[in-house]
Parts: C-alpha cells; sequence; structure tokens
C-alpha cells in the first residue's frame, strides 16, 4: 500500500534517528495490519519514521524527543518470554542525486503492489520516503530490496523457521542517504 502523506517528515536526517523497544503505539500517519504467523503484525508509518508492533514487541525507529530510544545500533538482540528478537541496520550513502532516485524507486516499485508492505511518500520530494514490509517466510530475498543488513534471507536457516520478519527503508533526499534495517522475531526451537 502506498499513501501520499500531506505531513512533513520530522527526521532530517539518517544520524538523527534513534532505536527504542517497547513503546506504547505512538501516533501514526498510516497503519497496515497484516496476519503473519498467528500474529497480528502493525506496519506504522510515523511523520518520524517507523514503528512495528508484532506480538509482544514494539520496535520503534524514529527521531525520538528527550531519551525516548538510543542511537539506532548496527545490530541488536533480546529476547522475549517465548520470543527472540534481532535487529540490523545499515545506511547507503549514494553518490550522486540519480543513484538515490534510482534505488528509492527501486523500492518503491518492489513493494508497490504487496499487500504487506507500507510506503509513505512525504512532501517536499518523490524520493522522501519511508516504507516498510513483511518478509516473505521460505522466499529468498523477497524482501531484499535496495540491499542492506542481513543479505542471506533468515528464513535459510532451519532453526529460524518459526516466526515473523520485516524489512524497513528510510530515504533522505538532501542526504542521499537510505537507512535500511532488517527485524526478525521468532519462537526459539
Amino acid at each position: 500500500m502506498r499513501t501520499v502523506l500531506d505531513t512533513p517528515y520530522r527526521d532530517a536526517r539518517a544520524d538523527g534517528l534513534s532505536f527504542a523497544l517497547g513503546l506504547p503505539p505512538l501516533d501514526a500517519l498510516a497503519v497496515l495490519p497484516v496476519e503473519r504467523g498467528g500474529l497480528t503484525v502493525q506496519l506504522r508509518l510515523l511523520g518520524a519514521s517507523h514503528q512495528v508492533i508484532a506480538g509482544p514487541l514494539s520496535e520503534t525507529v524514529a527521531c525520538l524527543p528527550g531519551d525516548g530510544g538510543e542511537p539506532l545500533p548496527g545490530s541488536a538482540a533480546t529476547t522475549l518470554p517465548g520470543w527472540a528478537y534481532d535487529f540490523t541496520a545499515t545506511t547507503a550513502v549514494h553518490a550522486d542525486d540519480a543513484a538515490f532516485a534510482r534505488a528509492v524507486d527501486a523500492v518503491c516499485a518492489r513493494l508497490a503492489d504487496r499487500g504487506d508492505a507500507l510506503t509513505g511518500a512525504f512532501p517536499g520530494s518523490r524520493h522522501a520516503v519511508t516504507a516498510l514490509a513483511l518478509e516473505h517466510p521460505g522466499v529468498p530475498d523477497a524482501a531484499n530490496v535496495g540491499g542492506g543488513p542481513g543479505e542471506q534471507n533468515f528464513e535459510q536457516n532451519p532453526e529460524r523457521r518459526a516466526g515473523i520478519g520485516w524489512r524497513t527503508w528510510h530515504a533522505y533526499p538532501q542526504t542521499r542517504e537510505i537507512v535500511m534495517t532488517r527485524s526478525r522475531l521468532v519462537r526459539p526451537t
């Protein structure tokens, strides 16, 4: 699902993003609920990036005021009762506007017809985009758009199949950066 937002984005640079687990649902500009793996997963677009709520977990990557989170880590892992969670993030800096535009257009095109993906375009630039998508179980690189962390699909590890995964992309035209995250919530075997 693609939505054109009428609210300017509040995070202007990749280095302004923070990471938090366990926050309550924040005000969202758009929400896409998807059933997957016995859970309702909420993909949430914020004016300050994204929030995913899946079962016992809430993941927020956004410019959070005050002490709302920690700086965006390259990786994080934690356990919750009956679940294990893994997160990776990377930032791609593109050499010029054309390369950046091609990368953002590729993400938007690959997610355009998916019922388990949410893309928000912010005003000011058609490449000011935040996108979220669930990964497809058992399909290598189904959501591996635009490169990014964890190039090996989580599903290729047989011990990690009982769960759900998602990817996000945060595009910053003014700095030609795309922050890409990959998350996984699994029931350990």
